[in-house]
């Protein structure tokens, strides 16, 4: 069978150490920093039993850039940051929901990334209770370092991570703060989604998120393991 049109490239990631990593699909997790969730003018759980359940997104897989110069996103007056972890799965769940004590297997690698976020188109949209895509899924809206494999980041728990924007800090948050832990939230997405090899999981940002505007620098890092670098453009 001919393709009537040229088949799009697949989005890779490059990873440390050689290869790269192709990307099937980019869940995003809303909310799962206490202090992120307050600044949004949300409640933040006192304790695990008033959790809930976890807030999803999309991005397209085409969203993802790996790092360099971001180009400012049209149709917006008010592009933000918000720093996250980056799981990638290197393998598929298997049927049904997963088992979140039997989850860490799946996951290949870690990288950090940024959740761009057109904040006005998303707060226009949620104040008329609507659905908020053009606020999150656009071109390039999803930047993400290489990857660092499982075993060469170690214990999550007692990391960090950090966003500085022309050499200012502007987020900080540690991972033993998250409200979902990486196990849980691929817990509550396999009840929702078949989750495969090459999905990515951005896990939430901490407090901070801010503006970033044209010839802005940034630099996101995971402890010093793995940094993102790069520069906001004119569109």
């Amino acid at each position: 069978m001919v393709d009537v049109i040229p088949a799009p490239t697949p989005v890779r990631i490059p990873v440390r150490g050689g290869g790269h990593f192709p990307v099937r699909r980019v869940y995003c997790v809303g909310r799962n920093f206490a202090d992120h969730a307050r600044e949004m003018g949300a409640a933040a759980p006192a304790s695990k039993a008033e959790r809930g359940e976890p807030v999803f997104f999309l991005k397209p897989a085409n969203a993802v850039v790996t790092g360099g110069d971001v180009p400012y996103p049209p149709g917006t007056r008010n592009l933000h940051h918000e720093v996250e972890l980056v799981v990638a799965l290197g393998r598929d769940a298997p049927p049904g929901v997963l088992d979140a004590k039997v989850a860490a297997p799946l996951v290949y690698g870690y990288g950090i990334g940024l959740d761009l976020t057109r904040r006005d188109l998303q707060a226009a949209a949620k104040a008329k209770g609507l659905p908020w895509d053009t606020g999150k899924a656009f071109d390039h809206a999803a930047p993400v370092s290489e990857l660092v494999q499982v075993a060469d980041v170690g214990d999550l728990a007692a990391r960090t991570l950090t966003l500085h924007v022309n050499g200012e800090k502007r987020q900080h948050g540690a991972f033993a703060d998250l409200i979902w832990t990486v196990p849980e939230i691929l817990h509550a997405l396999s009840r929702l989604y078949a989750l495969r090899a090459g999905d990515l999981v951005f896990m939430g940002t901490p407090a901070g998120v801010g503006p970033l505007r044209p010839g802005d620098g940034f630099v996101a890092s995971l402890d010093g393991v793995v940094e993102l670098k790069g520069r906001i453009t004119d569109a």
